[in-house]
C-alpha cells in the first residue's frame, strides 16, 4: 500500500477555494494515466481516459481535494488572527491546537486557542462554556509583525503529522485525501482494463462548503454513472449507540446508500454489491443521517445520472485524529478497480 502518497496528500494544506497545492501534487502523480487533464474555472482537476469505442458509458469518480479549515477574517493591532471556518467544526476539538497559516509569502506556524481566561484564573462556570469556532484566534508569536505577513483571506489548517498505528492510519484531512488517493491508485491498478467505459476522475474543490466543485464538474461531464468517493463515519467507539455506528472498522468498504444529499440508485447498489461478492471484497452498506457527498452532484447534474457512494469508514471525522483501517482502504481500492474492470472493451 502506497502510504507515502497518502501521507503527502494529507500533509499538503488545501481548504475550500485554496486547493492549488493538492492539485499540483495530484497533477504530478497522474502523469501517463489519462488521455486528457484540465483544470476547470473553479479549480477542480478533470481527468479523462478515453474508451476503446465511441458511445461508451461515462463513469465519473468524484474525489474532493479540500479539507476543513479556516480563512483569516481579521488581524488585530496586536497581531492576533481571527478566523472564519470553511467546513464543519465541533469547537470541542479546537482547543489548544497547533496550526499552519498559509500566505502568499510563505507558511507560518502558530497556536490556536479560544478567547478567555486560562484554567488558573477562570471560574467553574467559565470552564463549562464551549466557544463558537469564530471565537478562536491564532497567535504566531510575532506580535505586531504578524500584520505585515498575514492578510484577510489567507488560510489556516491544523498542523499535525500523519501516523501509522498498528493497522490504522491517523491524520488530519483523511477526509477526503483518502478519496484523492483512491482516485490515483485505482487508475494505476486498473491498467488497460475497463476500456469499455469512458472514465472520468474529477478531483473536485469546495466540497466541504456545499459540493460546489462537484456540481460544476458534473455539469461539464454529464456522466451516466457517478461514484462519489469519500469517507463516512465509523462510530464503533465508546459512547455511541449500536444503531448510530454507521460502519465498523475492519469490516470492509462502505457501499453508501443514502445521506441527506442523495439516495443512491437502487439498481446500481445491487450491481456494485454483486461485484464485491464476485471478487470476495468485504463490504458493508452505509446510511448517514446527515451530511452530503459529491455523488449527489453527479446524480443531479444536467439530465441526471445513476449514482452511488463508495466510502471508507473513518473514526473521529473532522478532527486531527481521523483514523482509517488499512484493510478497509484496500477493500475500497479493490472494489473501485473491480467495478471499472466490468466494463470490457
Amino acid at each position: 500500500m502506497n502510504t507515502d502518497l497518502l501521507k503527502q496528500l494529507c500533509e499538503t494544506p488545501g481548504v475550500p477555494g485554496h486547493e492549488e497545492r493538492v492539485r499540483a501534487l495530484v497533477t504530478e502523480e497522474i502523469k501517463g494515466l489519462f488521455d486528457d487533464v484540465t483544470t476547470d474555472p473553479m479549480g477542480s482537476l478533470l481527468c479523462r481516459r478515453n474508451a476503446a469505442k465511441a458511445g461508451a458509458p461515462k463513469i465519473m469518480l468524484l474525489c474532493h481535494m479540500d479539507e476543513i479549515g479556516f480563512l483569516v477574517s481579521h488581524v488585530s493591532k496586536d497581531g492576533f488572527l481571527y478566523l472564519q471556518p470553511v467546513g464543519g467544526f465541533d469547537p470541542r476539538n479546537l482547543f489548544s491546537r497547533r496550526v499552519l497559516v498559509c500566505t502568499e509569502n510563505g507558511d507560518y506556524k502558530g497556536v490556536m486557542n479560544p478567547a478567555g481566561k486560562p484554567v488558573h484564573i477562570s471560574s467553574p462556570e467559565d470552564r463549562k462554556k464551549i466557544p463558537a469556532p469564530n471565537e478562536f484566534f491564532v497567535d504566531l508569536g510575532l506580535g505586531e509583525k504578524a500584520r505585515d505577513l498575514v492578510q484577510v483571506g489567507d488560510y489556516v489548517v491544523m498542523d499535525e503529522p500523519f501516523l501509522e498505528l498498528g493497522n490504522k492510519v491517523v491524520s488530519k484531512a483523511l477526509d477526503n485525501r483518502v478519496a484523492v488517493w483512491l482516485g490515483i491508485e485505482a487508475m494505476r491498478k486498473l491498467g488497460k482494463k475497463g476500456k469499455g467505459a469512458e472514465i472520468h476522475v474529477a478531483f473536485t474543490c469546495q466540497e466541504e462548503v456545499g459540493l460546489r466543485g462537484a456540481r460544476t464538474a458534473a455539469y461539464a461531464i454529464k456522466p451516466d454513472i457517478g461514484l462519489g468517493i469519500d469517507v463516512t463515519l465509523s462510530c464503533d467507539t465508546p459512547g455511541v449507540k449500536e444503531n448510530d455506528v454507521t460502519t465498523t472498522q475492519g469490516k470492509g468498504v462502505g457501499i453508501h446508500v443514502r445521506d441527506s444529499s442523495f439516495i443512491a440508485d437502487k439498481k446500481l447498489v445491487a450491481e456494485v454489491e454483486a461485484v464485491a461478492k464476485k471478487a470476495n471484497i468485504p463490504y458493508q452498506r452505509t446510511i448517514l443521517g446527515a451530511g452530503g457527498q459529491d455523488g449527489a452532484a453527479a446524480q443531479q447534474a444536467a439530465a441526471g445520472a445513476r449514482a452511488i457512494g463508495i466510502v471508507v469508514g473513518t473514526r473521529y471525522v473532522h478532527t486531527v485524529t481521523e483514523m482509517v483501517d488499512k484493510d478497509d482502504l484496500q477493500a475500497a481500492l479493490d472494489l473501485i478497480v473491480a467495478y471499472l474492470s466490468e466494463f470490457d472493451a
